[in-house]
């Protein structure tokens, strides 16, 4: 690998592994991993703790600007606080596609995201990272899996965190939900970029779709 600054966007749906994957990514080729939806999932998480309703934009808007957000090493702080597993929470997969959809908070959240890209080489995972975001990354992926297989994956982490409180037909009824919110949004939908790879991860283990991306980068570098 040379010195030179190169993008890697990475898109896809809810539970398809796109952060697990960019963070390995990121360890592997030694540069920085942006996580995008975990920023919306900070302020999420500050609306939620503040008791305000998702559903308000006006009261998310007005939050968000007294709202920090920073990657130090991986973890992400909202405010100087690190909250990697306070925004994996269940409730917050619930609310985080309301603030997402709100077209100042996104505008806001894209340029900070740009400039990050700007000044060094990263991964960056998202929901329109390849469309939006960065739309001339040097290398696009677009990973997923099926519905049910992301259901799995995602009640899996809610089981080992020692929550009994939910069922598997209803994790898959939530992402079917959040996909179709993310797909459908006025905004900066979920959609497959032209020039992306189509990455399906339904039967392959997590080494072999970071093995198969770390591939096409370090052949096109």
């Amino acid at each position: 690998m040379n010195n030179k600054i190169y993008s890697i966007a990475i898109d896809g749906p809810a539970g398809a592994g796109k952060s697990t994957i960019a963070k390995l990514v990121s360890k592997k080729l030694n540069i920085e991993y942006i996580d995008t939806g975990a920023m919306y999932r900070a302020l999420t998480l500050k609306v939620l703790r503040n008791n305000l309703n998702p559903l308000n934009k006006n009261d998310v808007i007005q939050i968000s600007k007294n709202t920090e957000i920073d990657f130090i090493k991986n973890h992400i702080y909202l405010d100087g606080e690190q909250v990697d597993n306070e925004i994996r929470d269940n409730i917050i997969n619930n609310n985080v596609s309301y603030i997402a959809i709100i077209e100042e908070i996104r505008f806001n959240m894209v340029k900070l995201q740009q400039k990050m890209a700007k000044s060094k080489s990263v991964v960056m995972d998202g929901r329109d990272i390849t469309t939006v975001v960065l739309p001339n990354a040097d290398f696009k992926f677009f990973i997923t899996a099926s519905v049910e297989e992301r259901g799995r994956r995602r009640y899996k982490e809610i089981k080992e965190k020692g929550k009994t409180d939910i069922t598997l037909v209803q994790i898959i009824d939530e992402i079917k939900k959040r996909d179709d919110i993310d797909s459908n949004r006025e905004i900066s939908p979920l959609k497959i970029a032209d020039d992306a790879f189509v990455l399906d991860t339904t039967n392959m283990t997590v080494d072999e779709c970071v093995n198969s991306i770390i591939s096409i980068v370090k052949g096109g570098i």
